[in-house]
Order: structure tokens, then sequence, then C-alpha cells
């Protein structure tokens, strides 16, 4: 199943129901009127909106015609956005290229940031940005949609509370964290929200690429039209979603409606290609000890995809433009 937001209908948006093809879109309004409240009841929801979406793959109910531009993230706001950093390879790079090395517990205790959930950014909407000298950098990722997570929850029982999953991009301003981190205290300044596919999908909408802990496929990103990366996302994946979800709970429940990142998607070899622009540029200062690649500019286009072994885009595409920031 796939669901998605209209920007219309307030700060929650519209749910619909759309086609496998993303072609159509079916209102849903009489199950939920908003994704968070399908969530909130998805026991009660989830085989109402199977239901329209059988039909509309099937043809018995029409629909409409699906303007991706019209879509909000398919969650337009949620309780939480948290975000981790799962690809090893990506932390190993960034952290050689500025002379540290890796943390003691790297590969058993994971990184992990709660960012600004207040508003996501659609999949068509520019990334707007009033300086470019800021550093604008995307970060491709996969995030999962949590039920409701009981505290304490074991990685294994946290599988059963993955809901949906969508793609990311987790926008950075990379001269704005330096100072931020200094602090001691985070992220604020440097990470001003995420924007997210068109839709998000239900797991078996995957089919064998899910494994029930990780998406076994690439992740294509391309900039100013320019393949830039096509990384694994089911390769490198040090710290799987379960496992992110029981870290992430270790102290508190998770309500509904939870948002939760991989981290940059990242694979041990270069060749693949990158999912940020911070990883090509750290690549370039170990290996050739300057920096060649620039940060996204005014006017830089983006677009993020994955496809199945078909050729068929799973979730639609993130196509941003990065613009000046409106008043």
């Amino acid at each position: 199943m796939k669901l998605a937001s209209l920007k219309v209908g307030g700060r929650d948006g519209t749910l619909v129901v759309v086609s496998r093809d993303l072609t159509r879109a079916a209102a849903a309004a009489e199950i939920a009127p908003s994704l968070q409240s399908a969530l909130d009841d998805w026991t009660g929801a989830a085989p109402r909106l199977h239901s329209v979406y059988d039909n509309l793959n099937r043809g018995a109910r029409s629909g409409f015609a699906l303007d991706v531009s019209a879509l909000a993230a398919p969650l337009p706001r949620a309780y939480q956005w948290l975000d981790g950093s799962a690809y090893l390879s990506h932390v190993e790079r960034v952290r050689q290229a500025r002379g540290a090395g890796m943390p003691a517990n790297a590969s058993t205790d994971p990184l992990m940031y709660q960012g600004n959930s207040a508003g996501f950014i659609g999949p068509c909407d520019p990334i707007e940005v009033p300086d470019e000298t800021w550093g604008v950098d995307f970060e491709a990722e996969i995030a999962v949609i949590t039920g409701d997570v009981p505290r304490g929850v074991s990685p294994a029982e946290a599988r059963a509370n993955i809901v949906l999953s969508m793609l990311v991009n987790d926008i950075s301003l990379r001269y704005l964290i330096p100072a931020e981190l200094a602090k001691g205290f985070g992220f604020l300044h440097g990470k001003p929200g995420p924007a997210f596919s068109p839709v998000a999908v239900t797991p078996d909408e995957l089919g064998e690429a899910w494994d029930g802990a990780k998406v076994h496929l690439p992740l294509r990103t391309l900039w100013n039209e320019r393949p830039f990366g096509q990384p694994h996302a089911g390769a490198g994946m040090q710290f799987d979603f379960p496992a992110l979800i029981s870290h992430a709970a270790k102290t508190r429940p998770l309500p509904a409606g939870t948002v939760l990142g991989s981290g940059t998607v990242s694979n041990a070899d270069p060749a693949l290609g990158f999912s940020c622009i911070v990883e090509q540029r750290a690549l370039e200062t170990v290996t050739r000890g300057r920096i060649e690649t620039p940060f996204m500019r005014h006017g830089d286009r983006l677009r993020i995809e994955m496809l199945d072994g078909d050729g068929r885009s799973i979730f639609g595409a993130i196509a941003q433009e990065v613009r000046v920031c409106r008043s």
C-alpha cells in the first residue's frame, strides 16, 4: 500500500491512497482525514485503506490523476523525527578527513539525534536557504514510520512496530554545524528540517527487498541531472531499523507516527558514489589532499529515488531545487 498527503486540509494535510504505479490517487477521508489519524488507529484503518488501494490498482475505483507537486511530505509534521547514523563507512570517512578516529563503541552504540519535526518539506518543495555560503548539503536516506513503541523494546520485538517506510533528504548546512557541535549540545541551525518522498509504503510493497530490518536496493542520487551516487541500502548498515528503534526507545516510549531515519546511506566501495557531498569531499581530502567538490548553490537541482528490480519507482522521487529563502 502507498499513502500520501495532499497539502490542502490544514497542517496535517489530507490523506490519499496512491496507486502502485504512482499515477492515480483516491481520497480516504471516510477512513482517516490524515496519515497521523490513520496511524493513531492503524489496526482499524489499515485494512480499510488496503481495500481502497486494491480497488484503485485493479480499476474498481477511478480516483484522480496524481500531481506530485500538490503533495506534502507523507507525514507533513510528526511527533518525533529521530535520525541515526547507521552506515559506518560514512562516519569513518568524515572523521578520517578531519583527523579523528572512530569512537571505541562505534560498532555497538548507534549515533542518533532528534531533529525538527514541526513541519517537514514536501518532495518537490524547494530547499530554501538565505545564504549559500552556509554549505548546503543533501543526505539521501531511508526512514521508517512506527506504530506505538513501548519503552525498552528489544530489536526483535521492534520489527513489529515498523508500519511504513519512505525516502529522506536530511538537509544539512555544513558550515553551521561545527560551531554547534563544539558547544556539546547537538544540532539546531545546521539541520533546518528534512524533505520526504511523495509516498510512504507498507513493507509488503518492497517485496523481497525488505527482510524486516533493512531495504536491499540501491538508493540513487542525481545532482544537477548527473549521477552522484547509488550505494546499496542493505550493505554496510551496521544498525538496522529494529536496532535503531530499540536504541531510541531505551528510556521512553515512542508514539505512533515517530519517524526514524537510517542516516546517510553509504558503502565502503567509493566507486558506488555517495549520498551526500561531505562524504565526497572527505574522500578528496584523504586521497588528494584537497577539496574539489563544492556544496550546493542557489539553482542547483537534486533527485533522490529508489527503483525496484524492474526499474519502477517505489516511493516516487524527491526532486528539489535550492532557492533563496523567502522572508
